[in-house]
C-alpha cells in the first residue's frame, strides 16, 4: 500500500511489519492507540518535522497584568520570545522619533539617501534592543501558563503581544497526514508495540505450547528496547530538537 496518511492506517501498517496477521500479535486494540499516542508525543516533542515555529498574537487584558501570566493554548509546546508592539511602532504616534524619520524621508526618497536613512533605522533598532530588549519569561508546558518577569516587563493594557512558539503539528490539517508515513515515525511506533507486546506475553515465559512452541516474551521485549534506544540515539544524534527550547 501507499504510505500511511491516517492514524488507523499508520497502526495497520505497523501490526502487518510485525507479522500481523500471519502472527496473532497479542496487544488490545487500547493498548495499540495507547502506544501510538506515546509515539506521537516522543515524534512532537524531539523530531524535528513533529513542531512548527508560530507568531501567536495575544492581546494584554487587565487579568494578565495582575495575574503576571497568560493562558496559552495547549497545542503550543514552547515558547522562544516574546514581542512587544509598541504604540510608536506603528507610526501613530505624532511624537515618536521613528515616525519624524518617516515624516520627513520617506515621501521624499527621490532627494533623501537611502543609505543614510537605513543605516539610522538600523541604529535605532539596535538602541532599542539594548535599552528596552525583550520581555523574560517563563513558560511550563504542564502548566500551559506564560510568567512574566514583571520587573523587567511592562504590560499595557489594550496592547498587543505577539509570542514566538512552537506548536505541535496537526494530526489531519495542512500537513494532509503526511508524518503518519514518516520512516522513523512509523519505526518508533512499531518498537514500541512490540515492547507492549512483550510485556504481555513476559508473565507466560516458558509456557510451552502445542506443538512444542515456546513463549518468550522476555526476548521480544529486550529487542524491543534495544531497538527504541537505537531510535532514539539517531534521532538525537540527527537534530537539535525542540526539548533545548523547553528544557
Amino acid at each position: 500500500m501507499a504510505s500511511p496518511r491516517t492514524r488507523n492506517e499508520h497502526k495497520q501498517y505497523c501490526l502487518r511489519s510485525l507479522g500481523h496477521p500471519v502472527i496473532q500479535i497479542n496487544v488490545a486494540d487500547e493498548q495499540l492507540e495507547d502506544r501510538i499516542d506515546e509515539s506521537l508525543e516522543h515524534m512532537r516533542l524531539y523530531h524535528w518535522e513533529g513542531i512548527e515555529r508560530i507568531y501567536y498574537k495575544h492581546l494584554i487584558t487587565e487579568e494578565d497584568v495582575t495575574n503576571g501570566f497568560i493562558d496559552l493554548p495547549e497545542h503550543i509546546y514552547g515558547v522562544k520570545r516574546l514581542i512587544p508592539i509598541r504604540q510608536g511602532s506603528s507610526g501613530t504616534n505624532l511624537f515618536d522619533v521613528q515616525y519624524q524619520l518617516k515624516l520627513t524621508d520617506i515621501y521624499e526618497l527621490n532627494n533623501a539617501n537611502l543609505i543614510t536613512y537605513t543605516s539610522t533605522m538600523s541604529y535605532m533598532a539596535l538602541l532599542d534592543q539594548m535599552l528596552n530588549g525583550y520581555p523574560s519569561f517563563e513558560f511550563s508546558k504542564l502548566s500551559g501558563r506564560l510568567f512574566f518577569e514583571m520587573g523587567t516587563t511592562k504590560l499595557t493594557v489594550g496592547h498587543y503581544i505577539i509570542i514566538e512558539a512552537y506548536i505541535a503539528i496537526d494530526e489531519s490539517g495542512k500537513t494532509n497526514g503526511r508524518f503518519w508515513g514518516d520512516n522513523w515515525f512509523l519505526s518508533f511506533t512499531e518498537a514500541l508495540i512490540k515492547k507492549q507486546w512483550g510485556s504481555n506475553l513476559k508473565k507466560y515465559s516458558g509456557l510451552q505450547l502445542p506443538g512444542g512452541v515456546t513463549i518468550d516474551g522476555t526476548s521480544l521485549y529486550n529487542e524491543a528496547i534495544q531497538e527504541l534506544k537505537d531510535l532514539k540515539d539517531e534521532l538525537m544524534n540527527k537534530s537539535a530538537p525542540l526539548a533545548m527550547v523547553i528544557g
